[in-house]
């Protein structure tokens, strides 16, 4: 962490009143560009055992199947390395937890024309308390998000309630009290840093284009470095369609 600041004690105010924070235009036009590149180069590649593992899902439209997400690509792709240890996004991420961060996992959810949202959940409801107390999600608009496209719906302030719901189930509205969702629409470059009790959501891609979204997750160095041991888990419990037993049920369920 460095002694030049990302963002302003308003800013950083704001997301631990709110359990997340907008910052628009936090990468310019020619940078959005270098993403969108790295992105189509990372979902071009042949899928293979080990890297770069892609999910699938059946379209809502036809029921082919699509991509709908990548994770634990950034150790294998130059420009996403960069772009994740690079001052912007890692001191904005600091300056959150008010101490050293370290990445924890990486993703791109891709949300192409008929791909399903995400029903209402914290992120801790997958277990990643089990790696530490708290993670920071920076989310990086690659294309425009709208209510047309399934843009992320946060709620405000309802972070501070620990666990809503149960572990490894959606959230209901009896969990939330019923207090309404609140869109957060970007353009590409815009940013937004949640942190892993913020419940949020997105609805379905009903339009003919792709709404890609970066997800970069990071938990506080003093607490280590778990990302190894996180891929480990998962690959055991939810591995990439390449890598699955054709006879095992992997329904991920948040």
């Amino acid at each position: 962490m460095t002694t030049d600041r990302i963002l302003s004690d308003e800013q950083i105010a704001q997301f631990h009143r709110d359990g997340y924070l907008l910052v628009r235009g936090m990468y310019a036009a020619d940078e959005v560009a270098d993403i969108s590149r790295w992105t189509d180069e990372v979902s071009g590649s042949p899928e293979q055992a080990g890297r770069d593992w892609k999910y699938f899902e059946n379209s809502k439209t036809d029921g082919s199947r699509i991509l709908c997400r990548i994770e634990n690509f950034v150790p294998f792709h130059e420009g996403f390395s960069g772009l994740i240890t690079r001052r912007r996004m890692f001191q904005a991420v600091c300056e959150l937890f008010g101490e050293e961060a370290v990445l924890f996992k990486d993703k791109i959810n891709f949300k192409l024309p008929g791909g399903d949202g995400f029903r209402e959940h914290q992120d801790v409801q997958a277990g990643c308390d089990d790696y530490a107390g708290l993670h920071i999600t920076a989310m990086i608009a690659i294309d425009e998000t709208n209510a047309e496209n399934g843009s992320l719906e946060m709620i405000q302030g309802m972070h501070k309630q620990g666990v809503l719901g149960e572990m490894w189930a959606p959230l209901t509205d009896a969990d939330t009290n019923h207090v309404e969702y609140i869109p957060v629409h970007c353009k590409p470059g815009d940013a937004v840093f949640f942190d892993s009790y913020a419940p949020h959501r997105s609805g379905p891609n009903d339009t003919a284009e792709a709404r890609r979204v970066l997800y970069i997750t990071y938990n506080r160095l003093s607490e280590g470095d778990s990302r190894a041991r996180y891929y480990a888990d998962k690959h055991r419990n939810f591995p990439p369609d390449i890598e699955r037993d054709p006879d095992r049920d992997y329904s991920f369920k948040v």
